[in-house]
């Protein structure tokens, strides 16, 4: 009997140890398991209030030395999918962009931080804008810990070059994903 309770509170310690680790999460108060008119882009026949989510993470890895956050539609009609959002150089002392930072005229995400153009062919936040009867759309929202405190790009660097850069540079990634549709009028 000692035997047994011996056994099984050891195989508890080692469960907890093994599967109770905490492992790089993102998180966001402003959207659940579906974008809406808020997070919405505001143009190209979409009328939302293009308002990009809060978003917070935690336990990144040891050695994170900055963040980087992309969003990611790959349901686009395109070839190759529309980016989104493209926020670098976030400083690794930040684990947080407010609701609507991806705006960058109020000047709301993290100094030093670098919003660079999307796929509309601006720098910041362009919410989800599919075409009308296109059908549901994943929206994916990753937050980067690299190694590296800055990519070295500008506010003009495209997505293909920042995800290059992205993808040599990361440690550990957690995403999140929405899903937005628009229904034909």
């Amino acid at each position: 009997m000692k035997r047994t309770t011996a056994f099984l509170l050891l195989f508890v310690l080692i469960a907890t140890t093994a599967f109770g680790q905490n492992t790089f999460t993102l998180t966001s108060k402003d959207l659940g398991g579906q974008a809406t008119k808020t997070q919405e882009f505001s143009g190209f026949g979409c009328t939302g209030s293009n308002e990009s989510p809060q978003l917070s993470w935690a336990n990144a890895p040891e050695g994170t030395k900055s963040f980087a956050i992309t969003m990611y539609d790959p349901d686009a009609p395109t070839g190759s999918g529309w980016w989104h959002w493209l926020v670098f150089d976030i400083p690794a002392n930040v684990n947080e962009l407010v609701t609507n930072a991806g705006n960058v005229s109020l000047n709301l995400s993290p100094k030093g931080s670098i919003q660079s153009i999307t796929d509309y062919g601006s720098a910041g936040y362009g919410g989800p804008c599919p075409p009308e009867g296109h059908g549901l759309h994943q929206y994916i929202i990753t937050v980067y810990a690299l190694k590296t405190d800055s990519l070295g790009l500008t506010k003009d660097t495209n997505a293909a070059i920042v995800g290059y850069y992205l993808s040599n540079n990361t440690l550990a990634k957690a995403s999140i994903v929405a899903y937005y549709q628009r229904e034909k009028k």
